[in-house]
């Protein structure tokens, strides 16, 4: 059986319903001005969007020409509540979120 992980902040920092935050990440990244480039990696922050959403959607639109190649992402991010040494990997399978179910790659 899966081990699924609900959204931990739906509602908070981001809308929980799936329309409005559809509606809202759209506009954000309408209103993006990409770079001219091709990343390796990005560096973009996560802070609730009405933060840094904006900053979060130019990162994401300057992947749209490279996007068809892209075949994995590692998600690299902080620990908010404990402190750890070294790397943590979640115990989920996979991240309920108010846009759909993420399923973690388990490296195969």
């Amino acid at each position: 059986m899966q081990n699924i992980r609900p959204a931990a902040v739906a509602g908070m920092f981001y809308p929980a319903e799936p329309k409005q935050l559809a509606r809202d990440v759209q506009q954000y990244l309408a209103d993006a001005r990409p770079f001219d480039l091709v990343p390796k990696a990005l560096i973009v922050p996560h802070a609730g969007y009405v933060y840094s959403g904006a900053i979060a959607a130019t990162a994401y639109a300057t992947l749209r020409k490279i996007a068809p190649r892209i075949h994995r992402v590692v998600l690299l991010g902080p620990t908010h509540r404990v402190a750890v040494r070294g790397l943590a990997l979640p115990g989920a399978d996979a991240f309920d979120a108010p846009l759909g179910r993420v399923t973690r790659d388990a490296g195969h």
